[in-house]
């Protein structure tokens, strides 16, 4: 790598530091192509990232930016997940750890907040953006729909009482 290639990811990676609201530092024992392959697609599934970069572009990175406290855990052969869903990042990450050996989590930082590994577990449990909307959109809808039973409920009654009349006349 060049100079000119070097300061392109830093400006990379500080962007990306930016625009993101959890950081998982992951260290990687051997992963083959093929399952890293398989752990950036599981990632841009779930709308996060997974990048392999050098540790000191990533510190040089991290200076200025909050997730600056983390700096000590880019030792070794590391990876950075990252995603603007404070769940999604740690969520893959966790689940992908559980099935190979080859691949663990050192820590992370959820805005100036550094987690440790059990932080980060701790942060996969919890449900993603979408199901905590889902949830709220239910507990919205569901007084709505319980008073429409209620109104319509007299009426289906009667509709019945009539239904049953009328298969009485014609017995």
């Amino acid at each position: 790598m060049d100079r000119v290639q070097k300061t392109e990811a830093v400006a990379q990676l500080k962007q990306t530091f930016s625009e993101t609201s959890v950081v998982v530092i992951t260290r990687n024992l051997g992963l083959t192509v093929a399952q890293s392959t398989q752990l950036r697609n599981k990632m841009r599934d779930a709308g996060a990232s997974y990048k392999v970069a050098k540790n000191r572009l990533a510190l040089i990175a991290l200076e200025g930016t909050a997730y600056a406290p983390i700096g000590n855990l880019l030792t070794g052969p590391t990876a950075i997940a990252t995603s603007p869903d404070p769940v999604a990042a740690a969520k893959v990450a966790v689940d992908f750890a559980k099935t190979t050996d080859k691949f663990e989590i050192v820590g992370g930082a959820m805005g100036e907040a550094v987690l440790d590994v059990a932080g980060v577990k701790a942060l996969a449990e919890l449900p993603s953006l979408d199901e905590l909307r889902a949830k709220i959109i239910g507990l919205v809808n569901a007084p709505a729909t319980k008073i429409a039973q209620v109104v319509n409920a007299p009426a289906a009654k009667l509709a019945r009482v009539f239904g049953a009349y009328a298969a009485k006349e014609d017995a």
